[in-house]
């Protein structure tokens, strides 16, 4: 019985290094962008309160992808799935409507540009995320 929980622990325990570093990497950036949204939503709402809300919003979304990474399981990779496709949704309509609608976005949200800011990171990490999650319930039902 302990080694099926073992075995289901999830993406974080189930892919080894892998897995860590990508909770590790959502952590950081649950961080940066909660940190960023509270500043510019304390400190400058006015200047652009949509981009501000949807880096607040980002945070949230980074937030519930990690702790379903770490959390793991058929729950945990549930959660993390809808987290990680959401992100991946809005990265590619935040980018997109950056580039087109630039008078909507006077300044940028973690997703502008397709995350720019960050190195683009923001585009590649729910590609990876939605990766490993594929991986890792391939390898949870063939066990």
């Amino acid at each position: 019985m302990g080694e099926e929980r073992a075995a289901d622990a999830g993406p974080a325990a189930g892919t080894g290094g892998p897995g860590r570093v990508l909770v590790a990497v959502y952590a950081v950036f649950a961080l940066a962008a909660g940190a960023r949204a509270a500043v510019q939503l304390s400190t400058r709402f006015a200047e652009a309160p949509l981009a501000y809300l949807l880096s607040a919003v980002a945070a949230v979304v980074y937030v519930v992808a990690t702790v379903g990474l770490a959390r793991g399981g058929r729950a945990g990779r549930r959660v993390a799935f809808v987290a990680i496709t959401t992100e991946l949704v809005g990265v590619l309509v935040v980018g997109t409507l950056s580039i087109v609608d630039r008078a909507a976005f006077p300044d940028e949200t973690v997703w502008s540009v397709y995350g720019r800011g960050y190195g683009f990171v923001p585009l590649v990490l729910p590609v990876l995320g939605l990766l490993l999650l594929r991986r890792s319930a391939g390898s949870a039902t063939a066990r």
